[in-house]
């Protein structure tokens, strides 16, 4: 595991009644990298961010976080330590403003009963609808910031998503497919926006199916299969490991083609 690592899997393993979902896996985030967590359909992708956010419990292991353990923790205290994370449906509120969705990321933050109140437009907050502001700019959401989001394009509520998990002000983000649903530019922007945000000091760790966006982004990518651990390693090596392309493509199928497109 890397010496300065952000985030740190360890042995970690769940079940579901008699299924073993996620096997022994152990792996670790550097802080301030760009960590991408892939592999097929039923891997435990999905499962193992859970388990780092908190949704779930683990049956083993450690997860800590900036060398404090925080899997005792329930989700809504991670995000008080750091964390924030996107999921891979969209959780906005629908009759809410755009910038009022933004705000309801501070939630972490808040001092008071007063502050509690200011994201939902019932006390002005000037400083924070500022900040709304410029980090919707900065990812390229170019929308009305008072309109409902219930009216707007998929891709862009997805972006809007991303951006209210950034107002938490976390030291990990960690993102649930965050190019699902983007057109190619849409997902560049994107793309640009993460490397900046990074560049500040955030660490990231997304789960994606669309590679290019994983080997245009991310320079480290952990697979699994099946709930174990095949790959951790640099992103520019996943498509030459055998393993991987055992996984993705079949042993036979994996001697004459690359990993090609995650599941």
């Amino acid at each position: 595991m890397s010496a300065d690592a952000m985030l740190k899997v360890e042995a970690v393993n769940k079940s579901f009644g008699g299924v073993k979902v996620v096997q022994d896996v152990s792996f670790s985030v550097a802080r301030g990298g760009r960590t991408a967590l892939i592999g097929p359909n039923g891997a435990g992708k999905t499962t193992m961010f859970n388990l780092i956010s908190g949704v779930i419990g683990m049956d083993s292991g450690a997860i800590t976080l900036d060398e404090a353990r925080i899997d005792h923790l329930p989700a809504r205290k991670r995000i008080g330590v750091g964390l924030s994370r996107s999921f891979q449906n969209i959780r906005l509120m629908p009759h809410l403003s755009v910038v009022e969705n933004i705000l309801l990321g501070q939630h972490s933050r808040i001092g008071g009963l007063g502050e509690l109140f200011a994201p939902i437009g019932w006390i002005s907050s000037a400083p924070a609808r500022a900040e709304a502001m410029r980090r919707l700019s900065e990812a390229g959401v170019d929308v009305d910031p008072d309109a409902p989001v219930a009216g707007l394009p998929y891709g862009t509520r997805k972006r809007i998503e991303v951006v209210r998990a950034l107002m938490s002000q976390p030291r990990l983000l960690i993102l649930d497919e965050p190019a699902a649903g983007l057109n190619p530019r849409e997902t560049a922007d994107l793309s640009t926006f993460l490397k900046s945000a990074t560049a500040d000091g955030l660490t990231l760790l997304v789960v994606e199916h669309d590679m290019a966006f994983v080997h245009g982004l991310c320079d480290h990518t952990v697979v699994l299969n099946f709930g174990r651990l095949i790959y951790d390693g640099p992103t520019a090596g996943v498509r030459d490991d055998a393993a991987v392309r055992e996984a993705y493509l079949g042993a036979r199928a994996a001697t004459v083609g690359g990993a090609g497109r995650a599941a």
